[in-house]
């Protein structure tokens, strides 16, 4: 009997994984519901087959909500067919998948812009705003601010 060589994570077979993280997903989701905690399933630490994968999202489908991104190397995200549960796919050399989870969570962090960078756009749009209203008037005959 000859042994297949391949690595299992990349044969066709179905080995009902998906069935198992969908009903660890439904845990996490209720979790969520409940408490607000948000969780996250590391796909890339279960052994799943190609065909596995394929089934768990078609399973999870898709949503309204997808995003891409390109923060160190590229990566997607989309809300599945059910409000609160992401797919997170970050891509690395060669556009290879690096990690991948699926995030349960009302927003994934990677979403979610940084508190020193909303304190620099702010500090930018200032800037902005006292430019613009130095060099400019308002139509009307109003400085921006100033009645003349």
């Amino acid at each position: 009997m000859k042994r297949d060589a391949s690595a299992p994570c990349q044969t066709s077979m179905n080995t009902g994984m998906a069935w198992s993280i969908l009903t660890e997903i439904r845990t996490l989701l209720h979790q969520l519901a409940e408490t607000g905690e948000p969780a996250a399933v590391d796909l890339r630490s279960i052994p799943l087959t190609t065909a596995d994968r394929a089934q768990l999202e078609e399973l999870l489908g898709k949503g309204e909500v997808s995003a891409s991104l390109d923060v160190l190397g590229r990566t997607e995200v989309w809300e599945t067919g059910y409000p609160g549960v992401w797919w997170v796919r970050h891509m690395g050399a060669g556009d290879q998948v690096s990690s991948e989870e699926i995030a349960i969570t009302p927003v994934p962090d990677i979403l979610r812009a940084h508190p020193v960078d909303i304190d620099a756009a702010a500090d930018r749009l200032n800037n902005t705003l006292e430019t613009h209203s130095k060099d400019t008037r308002v139509p009307g005959g109003h400085e921006e601010g100033k009645h003349v």
